[in-house]
C-alpha cells in the first residue's frame, strides 16, 4: 500500500517572500516537505506541497487555522488535504451535451466498481440534466446561452460538494489557471486522439484530414498547457480507407469511455503519480490490473525480435 501524504495548495498573486512564509510555517511545526513545485500563468501564482504530517507538532484543525491566518495575510488562498479526509472520495463530473462517458461512469457507480461517489454533474448546457436526474445526483448549469461558463460559480460548486476529483466527461470547455492550479493533479480529461498527435477541438476529423491508419483516445491529466497534460492511458482503433468523420468518431466513442473509466480507477487507487510531467506506476502497484495501452492479444501479435538484420549470423561477422 503507497503511503499518502497531506496536499497543501497555494493560489494567489505572486509576491516576494511567498514561499518562504509558507514553508516556514510548517517548518515551526515539525512538518517535513516531500515535493514543492510553483508555477506562474496568466499573473496567477500556484504552489503545491505534499508533505508529511504524520510528526506535526500540532492538531488538523490548528494546522488549517494557522494556514488560513496566513493566506488571510498574504492575500491568496490556502487549501489542505489531509490523506483519508474521509472514506469515500468524491467526484465532480463536468460535461457539455455528449453523454456517452458520463453513462459509463454512472453504470460503473451504480454497479459498485467506481471506487467513488459521484456528488455532482456540473455542466455548461442543460443537455444531460435528465441523466442526472435518473440516477440521483445533483445537476449545476453553469453556463450562459452561448456555453461560456462561469467558472466563479464553478469553483463555489466544487468547494461545495467537498470534490476529490474532476472528470472532464466530453466537457468541450478550457478550464482557467485558476481552475486548474486549485486541483492540480485531479483533473481527468478524455480527448480523442493518441495525444500528442491532434491536440484541441475536432480531433478526429484532424484524424480524417491526415489520413491516418489507425486513431485512438487518452485520458490524461489536466495542466494550463491545452491537451499536454501526462497521459494516464490510450486505447487504439483501426480507421477503415475511406471512413468519414462520423464513422471514425463512432469507433472511438466506447474507447472513449473505456479509457476514461480505466483513468478514474488508476487514480482512484493511487496506482500512478506524475513525475517530470509524466505518469510513472507506483512501485507498489499492480500493473497486471490495469491496462495503459494495446491489449495483450494486440501486444502477442507484434514482432519480439529485431528485424534489421539476421540475429547471430551478423553479431559473428568479423568486417
Amino acid at each position: 500500500m503507497s503511503r499518502e501524504y497531506t496536499e497543501i495548495t497555494v493560489i494567489g498573486e505572486d509576491d516576494t517572500g511567498l514561499i518562504a512564509r509558507v514553508t516556514t510555517l510548517l517548518f515551526e511545526r515539525d512538518i517535513n516537505i516531500e515535493d514543492l513545485d510553483q508555477a506562474v500563468r496568466d499573473q496567477l501564482f500556484r504552489m503545491t506541497m505534499t508533505v508529511d504530517t504524520d510528526g506535526m507538532s500540532c492538531t488538523r484543525e490548528e494546522l488549517r487555522e494557522a494556514l488560513s491566518e496566513l493566506g488571510d495575510d498574504l492575500g491568496v488562498d490556502i487549501q489542505v488535504r489531509f490523506p483519508a479526509d474521509r472514506e469515500t472520495r468524491t467526484i465532480a463530473v463536468l460535461v457539455t451535451k455528449e453523454s456517452h462517458c458520463l453513462e459509463a461512469l454512472f453504470e460503473a457507480w451504480a454497479d459498485g466498481k467506481l471506487g467513488a461517489d459521484i456528488s455532482v454533474i456540473i455542466g455548461n448546457h442543460d443537455d444531460l440534466e435528465p441523466l442526472a436526474d435518473h440516477y440521483g445526483v445533483d445537476f449545476h448549469d453553469v453556463g450562459d446561452e452561448k456555453g461560456s461558463p462561469d467558472e466563479e460559480r464553478l469553483l463555489e460548486l466544487l468547494d461545495e460538494y467537498d470534490t476529490d476529483l474532476i472528470v472532464l466527461a466530453r466537457y468541450m470547455r478550457i478550464l482557467s489557471p485558476n481552475v486548474v492550479f486549485r486541483y492540480e493533479d485531479r483533473i481527468i480529461n478524455i480527448h480523442p486522439s493518441l495525444l500528442p498527435s491532434f491536440p484541441g477541438a475536432e480531433a478526429y476529423r484532424q484524424a480524417r484530414d491526415e489520413g491516418v491508419r489507425i486513431a485512438g483516445v487518452t485520458a490524461h491529466y489536466v495542466t494550463t498547457d491545452l491537451d499536454q497534460g501526462p497521459i494516464i492511458t490510450q486505447r487504439a482503433f483501426n480507421v477503415p480507407p475511406g471512413a468519414d468523420v462520423e464513422e471514425i468518431e463512432h469507433r472511438g466513442q466506447p474507447l472513449e469511455a473505456e479509457a476514461l473509466l480505466e483513468a478514474v480507477r488508476l487514480h482512484l487507487d493511487t496506482a500512478v503519480s506524475v513525475y517530470h510531467g509524466r505518469t510513472e506506476l507506483r512501485g507498489d502497484a499492480d500493473a497486471d490490473r490495469y491496462r495503459f495501452g494495446l491489449s495483450d492479444a494486440v501486444e502477442e501479435t507484434l514482432p519480439d525480435r529485431p528485424v534489421d538484420g539476421l540475429g547471430e549470423a551478423v553479431s559473428g561477422h568479423e568486417g
